[in-house]
């Protein structure tokens, strides 16, 4: 107890914050060995999502401190003299984060620019290579509960950074004294000029005829920074404005209306579901907090509307993308836990395709000649002829690209179910789902992880394992990660892995049935729903959380 009462002393006397050195306060004297230890005998660990915690006192919470010595661990590793850009969404203490790690990158000789309000973490990946920056942070925790922020590092390449990088920077924190010590500087603030240049550059994107723009959308930003800048967008390139779900249409860091500011989350589309009901849209848009996800919902043949999954949006995209540049060097990327459909489509237009590991930090690094990029949690980046106008998803493009996509199907007489039912034709009915167990104690992920590697199952929804893949030592070349994939007979497949973000363990599920260019695919969807229930129901069992 005494250390950790040391700890936290030595934490109250260089903290800048009067809310979290209240909270401290307190707690020592009320003498609360729980909380404390909570705060103190553990840290959060910078890693290639950099940091993502719950905001509080102490070095395992997201606080000034905390900031300013990973500002200072990544302004040692850089050195003094380039430009960094920094930027942050609406959550709780986002632009106090923000303005401390200007500060303190600015006291170590480095320009920071701040960006000019709470914008798209997009516009902020954008940034780093437009301005010729050496690195970017932007302080968000995306779509995590409100109670929770993040810190997240991009390299002058404009992509998130990976290992080694990510360990220089940890090191460095690791050598950081007090933070009331570090030399603090002025930084710069930059004007709307750099979310109109980010605006040129997603609008340029193939977004087909500028003529064919009819189209009734509906749009929800979940509280969070996307509206502004989506409904910048889609003015630039001729579209009609959404119509906005009103109770969640201005940022809010304490997300009122949903659980978990999540558009996966269950209830997240309730009421954009609904305005989409009562005003007959063809297409429904949601942004996480962050408006790097992009979740799309259609309306249904005999009425209502449902949302389509990441791997079906990542297939239409895929297509339109493919369709619309030419080239035989292009390639398409996505992660071992999303559809195999995209290999396919690849293979149909002469295109290179790439696997990797799960996250945008991956997909960025798939190869020379990427025009698109996809992860089934509703991570996209589109891209043209010209290339990527972001190396990270990039959910105001993607929404940009689908109301494009969408306006061209109408304008035909069709819609984006019909489109998806061409691919099943030609390419077999990958049909997918997931499975999401939230823990409090991280430990039952991990006893999970070891049953399955210890006992693995021999069957899944009565289809035979043929084959097992651990990541843990780098399978099909790729860097270790904690991940299994069980490959079933018939054409199908479940990967089990604990979240990166979130104390979460998900596991990802696909069949593949064979349709045919004439034949029905509603019959074949119902049968794959009740495969992928199967198999799911079998790894519950097997998982046993």
């Amino acid at each position: 107890m005494r250390d950790l009462v040391r700890r936290a002393e030595d934490w109250l006397a260089q903290d800048p914050d009067p809310e979290t050195r209240a909270e401290l306060a307190g707690l020592l004297a009320s003498g609360d060995q729980a909380a404390l230890a909570g705060r103190f005998a553990a840290k959060l660990e910078f890693g290639t999502a950099g940091l993502r915690g719950e905001l509080g006192a102490g070095p395992n919470r997201m606080n000034r401190v905390t900031v300013m010595r990973a500002a200072a661990g990544l302004a040692a590793v850089l050195g003094p003299g380039g430009k960094v850009v920094i930027g942050y969404d609406a959550r709780h203490k986002s632009d106090v984060f923000a303005r401390d790690t200007a500060a303190v990158l600015s006291g170590a000789g480095l320009r920071a620019l701040l960006l000019p309000g709470p914008l798209p973490t997009p516009v902020l990946a954008f940034a780093v290579r437009h301005l010729g920056a050496v690195a970017g942070v932007t302080v968000t925790a995306s779509h995590n509960p409100p109670r929770d922020n993040g810190y997240k590092v991009y390299w002058r390449d404009g992509r998130q950074i990976v290992p080694p990088v990510d360990a220089q920077i940890s090191a460095a924190i690791d050598a950081v004294g007090r933070v009331d010590r570090l030399p603090l500087g002025e930084w710069e603030t930059l004007g709307p000029e750099i979310a109109d240049a980010y605006l040129s550059a997603v609008t340029a994107l193939p977004l087909g005829d500028p003529k064919v723009r009819d189209l009734t959308v509906v749009y929800t930003p979940l509280h969070g920074v996307g509206g502004g800048t989506l409904g910048a967008a889609f003015e630039r390139a001729g579209f009609a404005p959404p119509h906005v779900v009103a109770a969640q249409r201005d940022p809010d860091p304490d997300f009122p209306t949903v659980a978990f500011p999540n558009p996966e989350e269950p209830g997240a589309m309730d009421l954009a579901l609904e305005l989409a009901g009562r005003v007959g849209a063809d297409l429904l848009i949601a942004n996480d907090p962050d408006a790097d996800r992009c979740a799309v919902g259609v309306p249904l043949r005999d009425g209502g509307h449902r949302m389509l999954t990441g791997d079906e949006l990542g297939g239409l995209l895929a297509e339109h993308v493919l369709t619309a540049t030419s080239g035989g060097s292009r390639r398409v990327a996505t992660t071992i836990v999303s559809s195999s459909l995209l290999g396919r489509i690849a293979a149909a237009h002469g295109v290179a395709f790439t696997e990797t590991l799960t996250g945008f930090k991956w997909i960025m690094r798939a190869g020379a000649g990427l025009v698109f990029g996809y992860e089934e949690a509703l991570g996209y980046s589109v891209g043209s002829d010209a290339g990527l106008p972001v190396r990270d998803k990039d959910g105001i493009g993607a929404a940009l690209t689908v109301a494009a996509l969408a306006a061209a199907a109408r304008h035909a007489g069709r819609t984006l179910l019909d489109l998806l039912d061409d691919q099943a034709k030609k390419y077999g009915l990958h049909a997918t789902g997931a499975l999401s167990f939230r823990v409090e104690d991280l430990s039952l992920i991990t006893a999970a992880m070891d049953r399955l590697r210890a006992a693995p199952p021999t069957a899944l929804g009565g289809r035979a394992v043929e084959g097992i893949d651990d990541f843990t030592a780098g399978a099909g070349g790729l860097p270790p990660t904690d991940a299994l994939r069980f490959r079933l007979a018939g054409a199908a497949r479940a990967v089990v892995r604990p979240s990166g973000t979130e104390p979460k363990l998900k596991c990802y599920l696909e069949v593949v049935t064979p349709v045919g260019p004439e034949g029905d695919v509603d019959p074949a969807r119902a049968r794959a729903a009740q495969d992928i229930t199967a198999i799911g129901d079998t790894l519950t069992a097997a998982l046993a959380l």
